[in-house]
């Protein structure tokens, strides 16, 4: 288990916070390597100081192995939770039971 300096906060079920904000390691890491500028997380959270994104890269950058490590098991868990629920939203279907709807309630 990784130390965790101040500015994150492991929760009991795991999840990795930044202290004080509801927005996850698992979140900024994800955002920087998909190319973010700090300047660009901040814009995504603009609750959280940029000085704090950059604590949190640059935690990131010292703790590579263990934060990629971390960011998977994440994203294993998102995938596991969209398999359990396979019910996807189906914009056409909603669109005719909106229509129905407004198209009852007209006559």
């Amino acid at each position: 288990m990784m130390a965790l300096p101040d500015f994150l906060t492991r929760h009991p079920d795991g999840e990795i916070t930044l202290t004080g904000h509801r927005i996850g390691l698992y979140h900024i890491v994800h955002y920087y390597q998909e190319g973010f500028s700090p300047e660009m997380v901040a814009c995504q959270y603009p609750t959280v100081p940029l000085a704090l994104i950059h604590k949190v890269i640059a935690y990131y950058l010292d703790n590579r192995a263990e934060c990629d490590a971390y960011a998977a098991s994440c994203r294993k868990e998102l995938d596991r939770q969209r398999l359990a629920n396979p019910r996807h939203l189906d914009v056409a279907a909603l669109r005719q039971r909106l229509d129905a709807t407004h198209g009852a309630g007209a006559m």
